[in-house]
């Protein structure tokens, strides 16, 4: 290997190692925490939401991941059955019903009569909306 290929190697493992620091890991959540906390999440990867997947059955969720899709495996591989796996995003700086998004290609469900990125079943959405109330300091 030539020397300018291996420093080319090198630079790119220290960018790699770099980015990997820079992100926060992904948190499973199953206590309350504050809105600060969501902020401080916020900043650590998109700056103004925080997506999460939320289990309803088990009542947790997971933040801090790149992809929805990503939050997801870590609680299946927790043992969170997919069915009960929603996707939203947090808008920190928010109140209200703008607070939260339900949004996500996870959420994109045909056999749960879920044929949108959206939540379109309301007793599904209410349920997402007590676990988040359970775990989010409002």
């Amino acid at each position: 290997m030539t020397p300018a290929r291996a420093e080319v190697g090198r630079n790119i493992r220290s960018a790699m190692e770099a980015n990997a620091n820079f992100f926060m890991p992904m948190k499973l959540i199953d206590r309350l925490i504050t809105r600060e906390d969501i902020k401080k999440f916020a900043k650590e990867r998109f700056g103004d939401l925080v997506k999460a997947v939320i289990d309803i059955e088990r009542r947790i969720m997971v933040v801090g991941g790149e992809l929805h899709a990503d939050e997801e495996a870590m609680l299946l591989e927790q043992g969170s059955q997919q069915k009960d796996l929603w996707g939203i995003n947090f808008y920190p700086e928010k109140s209200g019903d703008d607070f939260v998004e339900f949004d996500s290609m996870i959420n994109i469900r045909p056999s749960q009569n879920n044929r949108s990125r959206s939540v379109e079943d309301l007793a599904t959405r209410k349920k997402i909306l007590e676990v988040l109330n359970q775990l989010v300091q409002q």
